[in-house]
């Protein structure tokens, strides 16, 4: 796929993955609508690297409202006259012990990290069906192979999203429509910068960036990196329940132990 002349949509473009794609989608001669809370940051970004080759419309919406994703839609299509590819970002995450389990935390990291997809996809699925053709990029993580410790909200949507783009890769193939799956690893973002733990294979946001780009041209299927995380997720995958429990539960003593 070219990404010249294509209008894309990026959600949680203000820092991290999303900041590092729109950069590199700037110098495809792209259009880009840039989405998320901090419109400051958009604004900045647009001003940064706005030029006679691209077009970039930064756009606040808070993807946990409805109605500010559909009218962030409306703005897009009014603007750019449709949307070629949306790569569904925006994420959160909270590192919290069972102890101190909150269903308001659960909620914001599932409003977030899941229901603002189903939003976007409500738009974007019949839009994309009509004209029979179209890409939907979903952000995912290598976090959904299993329930980790201390994030179990995080694991639970990223899984959750998995299964879903799963199931629509499947279902809108015979329209042409092509869904792809980004599962990284440890990328250093504001986010993975409040871990406490460390993070093995950590990959730099810019890296990061070029092989979701690469991965979108070519129209893969599943993108994940870095490969010795990847080979280490299909590891743990396999690993049998006790296994899985002992060696995480072992770690997770290990952890507390270093905050006492």
């Amino acid at each position: 796929m070219l990404l010249s002349g294509k209008s894309v949509l990026i959600t949680g473009a203000s820092s991290g993955i999303g900041y590092a794609v729109a950069e590199r989608l700037s110098y495809e001669k792209s259009k880009i609508a840039i989405l998320s809370r901090s419109t400051d940051i958009l604004k900045e970004f647009a001003a940064r690297y706005r030029n006679d080759q691209n077009i970039i419309l930064p756009l606040h919406c808070d993807i946990s409202v409805k109605d500010e994703v559909f009218s962030a839609y409306d703005k897009i299509m009014n603007e750019f006259g449709g949307i070629d590819i949306a790569i569904l970002n925006a994420g959160t995450s909270y590192r919290l012990d069972a102890e101190d389990f909150s269903a308001a935390k659960g909620e914001e990291v599932l409003s977030v990290n899941l229901t603002g997809k189903f939003y976007f996809l409500e738009k974007l699925i019949p839009y994309f069906i009509e004209r029979r053709n179209g890409m939907i990029v979903g952000v995912s993580s290598l976090a959904d192979a299993r329930g980790f410790p201390r994030s179990a909200f995080y694991n639970a949507s990223k899984a959750a999203f998995s299964k879903l783009l799963e199931s629509l890769r499947i279902e809108l193939k015979s329209y042409g429509i092509k869904v792809i799956t980004v599962r990284p690893g440890f990328v250093k973002t504001p986010m993975t910068d409040k871990n406490e733990f460390h993070m093995p294979f950590l990959m730099e946001v810019e890296k990061a960036a070029d092989i979701i780009i690469k991965g979108i041209k070519k129209e893969k299927r599943i993108i994940q990196f870095p490969l010795p995380t990847v080979i280490s997720t299909k590891i743990i995958e396999l690993m049998p329940d006790s296994m899985f429990e002992y060696f995480t539960g072992k770690h997770l003593e290990g952890l507390k132990k270093k905050q006492l």
